[in-house]
């Protein structure tokens, strides 16, 4: 209080009785960009003004925090310049901390595709994985003839890329699966199945058919 009227030890101070409205809004600023390592200012806030009566434009107050202050100053009070903050419901707002700089976001390079991306022979010769059948092999009899590995050139059209769906939209979702075409039928497999009848087949017997003796 001493330090917000400029007063030292035996000053004197006017005191006058005014009758002040009750605050519905106030905003702070705090003085250093420390007071954004509490986890939750405004619960911290609402503790320390209940050791004040009021609030004006302009003041700064200061708060104590596990053993250390912070000081605010009061950029904004609503319904009027000074205001009493007794048994009140006021909302709390607060402006960016004197001397904070917003972290600097560093910009996405965005290469568009060239000519040479789109052409497969320009990546034909690059590793793609796991090639099959292109390891060495051993010989029983020893010899090392013939088991050096050949493995076969890898050609463009074996190299597939993901097509874009230049018909995308935000919020929608589809589904592309690869459409084959299906088998055509023979007319011969349908006349036989149109001919089939169950159980119309022949029979053998194990006993031979004959007159007894």
């Amino acid at each position: 209080m001493m330090q917000n009227l400029l007063l030292e030890e035996g000053g004197l101070v006017q005191v006058e009785s005014v009758h002040l409205m009750v605050a519905t809004y106030s905003k702070f600023q705090p003085q250093s960009p420390d007071f954004l390592d509490i986890t939750n200012p405004k619960a911290v806030l609402e503790n320390a003004l209940r050791n004040f009566a009021c609030l004006t434009t302009g003041d700064v107050i200061a708060i104590n925090y596990n053993e250390k202050i912070y000081e605010l100053r009061v950029m904004e009070t609503k319904p009027d310049k000074a205001v009493s903050i007794i048994e009140c419901d006021m909302n709390v707002d607060f402006d960016a901390p004197l001397g904070y700089k917003e972290p600097e976001r560093r910009a996405q390079n965005n290469d568009e595709p060239t000519e040479e991306d789109g052409d497969p022979s320009s990546y034909a010769d690059m590793d793609t994985g796991f090639r099959a059948f292109t390891g060495s092999g051993n010989r029983l009899d020893g010899k090392t003839k013939g088991i050096e590995p050949s493995p076969a050139p890898l050609a463009p059209s074996d190299i597939k890329r993901g097509i874009p769906n230049y018909d995308f939209k935000v919020g929608r979702i589809t589904f592309i699966r690869n459409s084959r075409p299906q088998p055509k039928k023979n007319v011969e497999d349908d006349d036989a199945m149109n001919r089939f009848i169950a159980f119309s087949g022949q029979g053998q017997s194990l006993r031979k058919k004959g007159r007894k003796p």
